[in-house]
């Protein structure tokens, strides 16, 4: 049961992470990427207040299920360890937070921008 939590918290991260990153492309998934993409940076930002800045509930979850697994000395961040584990490498916690800053702020401002000001520059 365990291992089929660790496996559906890790596709659940993906998706969100991927959706985060591409769903303001789509024009009828627009407005479901600003509302995600807003709720991921009330995590980080306003639940990071009280647990700590990039907080993610599902990366605690996950980390909950797999220290019942036995792993231990889980990084902070789901990012870097799915980066270590895909290239095998420890992955520097800083450089993989700049990146999904980043990558996450360009994300955030295509979403508003094709939310708020795309469909009016297109009208005039």
């Amino acid at each position: 049961m365990l291992h089929a939590l660790d496996l559906f918290f890790t596709f659940l991260h993906l998706v969100i992470i991927g959706f985060n990153m591409f769903g303001w492309i789509w024009p009828a998934t627009r407005r479901a990427h600003l509302v995600t993409i807003l709720l991921t940076g009330a995590s980080w930002f306003v639940l990071g207040i009280w647990y700590g800045m990039g907080y993610c509930p599902i990366t605690d979850w996950q980390w909950q299920v797999k220290e019942k697994l036995g792993e231990k000395n889980l990084p902070s961040s789901f990012i870097k360890y799915f980066g270590d584990k895909l290239t095998g490498l420890d992955l520097s916690p800083s450089l993989v937070n700049s990146i999904t800053l980043i990558t996450f702020l360009v994300a955030l401002v295509l979403s508003c921008y094709f939310n708020f000001f795309h469909h009016r520059i297109k009208k005039n």
